[in-house]
């Protein structure tokens, strides 16, 4: 489900800053009650660290008249507690305990209360995984493995949760608990590419003795305090960092190439953070940390999946034994903010809503809703002419946060406005079929060769292997008009093109072809790469013809180019020309 102004990607590079994923942790945490200083019994109060020119100033020394403090009834009165090396006694002759207190006179607790008031970091652990990503440009192999480190915390049901890109591609994946030496296998149950969520589980014994799980906490709300606990880079021990929920809305996951509720944090997310548990003050988890925002203006911005997009995940996976996603109205939708435009639709005053623009062609939407469509409301739900809702109090939130509630195959209500008049759909909803898919869910792509042309489909993991990072300002700029608006048709369609040509004397002149879209088969039209593989294998023609893009032809002979192929293949070292899921 799309808003109205999608922006187009090409031109001059962006200088606004690019949230990333991050495989390690977060900012420093303070134990620190209210505004309360706490002070090391052997050391003495620093000064405020400045640069400045000229004699350095001197600081004002803190000292007790007396070594012996103690109040007349031998308790230490808060206003005795000074820095310095003496030691305290009571009126008694016996030695006191330094205690430390806030600005209202309350006890802080020892470090060694402290720690056993966090029992969550004992379930903190730090995943190990060894990927293999498939090479889209030769896609009968691989690209060569490399190991990554990030972080996961057990859950109730000897499950471990972590971020679905620290294990994507996974060949195999470990887990180490804090204060352990020994690396156990580990088992992936589910991966949750547009949440960047996964699951996992280790099947030893040994690994679930002695920890308790992390339960979880309800949303935190604006300013609440959250620990993010996890193994970043620069050490190899378990980190603590704190910082404040600062924000709270739909935010675009960069790995899922999905828009799903989120927490902004004020503290920086590392490399290896990735994973680890957001914790709120009583030692619940409100959160994953999954990425952060880099840019030379930007500091101590990270990010955080909120419990229920977590929560949505388990649940999700417990009642199918699978992970089936989150679904999406397959809408594009536009605000209707302007007072003429909502009067020249037939909205009375008192109606608010959006306007639908487009429908996916493959939705089950599209049985129901029309172009041009008012939705007023959503499961009962009033939408706002600018597509929020409300969500807590003081607080609006884009009403696709109320879509994402629900579980594929389940049912909403829509009311809508069409032609002057109020009608209600129960429409069942599910998840969307793009045409240039965002992720491959852990295949090798699909090619097929013939006559050293390599024919392939267009995703975005396609898309960044070869125009990098920035394949939406580097990409071709067809290609990227049907990344960006172009809608499936039916449910299996597929962008086809040809990848690159195997330079070989029977494709002469067509060597510059690259990431050239198929268009049509002597004059058939390619609905996906199976059906394109199927038509050439069955051709009885004399030629072959590819119509593609530009009004571009390609014409092989088709006996010679069956003929040439094994052996560009054989030149190539390449095993097969044709993947093994097309085959079938």
């Amino acid at each position: 489900m799309k808003p109205s102004n999608s922006k187009r990607k090409r031109g001059r590079k962006p200088t606004t800053p690019v949230a990333e994923t991050m495989d390690l942790q977060l900012p420093s945490s303070s134990l620190a009650a209210d505004e309360a200083q706490v002070l090391p019994a052997d050391s003495s109060p620093q000064p405020t660290s400045r640069l400045s020119r000229g004699r350095p100033r001197k600081t004002r020394r803190h000292s007790i008249p007396n070594e012996d403090v103690a109040s007349a009834d031998g308790k230490l009165p808060p206003s005795s507690l000074k820095r310095g090396p003496q030691h305290i006694f009571a009126s008694n002759g016996e030695r006191a305990d330094l205690v430390m207190v806030t600005a209202a006179g309350e006890p802080l607790p020892r470090w060694d209360q402290v720690v056993k008031a966090v029992p969550s970091m004992d379930a903190v652990v730090k995943v190990f995984c060894v990927h293999t990503e498939p090479n889209f440009s030769l896609p009968w192999q691989r690209k060569r493995q490399y190991s990554s480190s990030s972080s996961g915390f057990i859950i109730g049901g000897r499950r471990v949760l972590t971020n679905a890109h620290s294990v994507e591609h996974y060949t195999q994946v470990k887990l180490k608990k804090r204060g352990s030496d020994t690396k156990y296998l580990a088992t992936v149950l589910a991966i949750g590419t547009e949440c960047d969520i996964a699951m996992l589980t280790v099947n030893d014994d040994e690994f679930w003795e002695g920890v308790s799980p992390v339960e979880f906490g309800s949303l935190p709300a604006l300013q609440d305090a959250v620990t993010v606990v996890g193994y970043p880079i620069g050490g190899d021990t378990i980190s603590v960092t704190s910082g404040v929920v600062s924000r709270m809305e739909i935010l675009s996951y960069v790995h899922g190439s999905t828009e799903l509720l989120g927490l902004q944090i004020d503290a920086a997310i590392n490399s290896g953070n990735s994973g680890g548990p957001a914790l709120n003050d009583k030692g619940k988890c409100v959160g994953i940390a999954f990425q952060s925002l880099k840019h030379e203006d930007v500091e101590n911005i990270g990010y955080v999946i909120p419990t229920p997009v977590i929560l949505h995940f388990i649940n999700d996976y417990e009642k199918s034994s699978e992970y089936t996603g989150f679904p999406i109205l397959g809408i594009e939708w536009q605000k209707m903010e302007n007072p003429d435009l909502r009067k020249a639709m037939g909205m009375m005053p008192d109606q608010k809503g959006v306007r639908v623009r487009r429908v996916e062609p493959t939705a089950p939407e599209s049985e129901f809703l029309k172009q041009s469509d008012i939705i007023l409301s959503f499961d009962g739900v009033d939408i706002a002419n600018d597509g929020t809702v409300p969500f807590r109090h003081g607080e609006r939130i884009g009403f696709s946060y109320l879509v994402s509630q629900k579980y594929t195959g389940e049912t909403a209500l829509i009311k809508v406005l069409r032609n002057a008049k109020v009608h209600e759909f129960n429409i069942r909803l599910a998840t969307h079929k793009k045409l240039v898919p965002a992720h491959i869910k852990g295949r090798p792509p699909s090619y097929y060769i013939i006559a050293g042309f390599v024919f392939t489909a267009i995703s975005v993991p396609y898309l960044r292997s070869e125009y990098g990072k920035d394949y939406e300002y580097d990409a071709p700029v067809k290609l990227l008009e049907k990344h960006l608006h172009a809608m499936a048709q039916s449910p299996d369609e597929q962008l086809v093109v040809v990848s690159q040509v195997l330079v070989a004397d029977i494709n002469i002149g067509y060597e510059d072809i690259v990431n050239t879209q198929v268009v049509a088969f002597n004059g058939k039209p390619v609905k996906n790469l199976k059906s394109l593989a199927n038509m050439v294998e069955s051709c009885t023609d004399e030629f072959l013809q590819f119509d593609l893009e530009y009004e571009q032809i390609v014409v092989l002979q088709a006996k010679t180019a069956k003929a040439a192929t094994p052996d560009i293949l054989t030149t190539h070292c390449i095993p097969s020309a044709i993947s093994a899921d097309l085959k079938s």
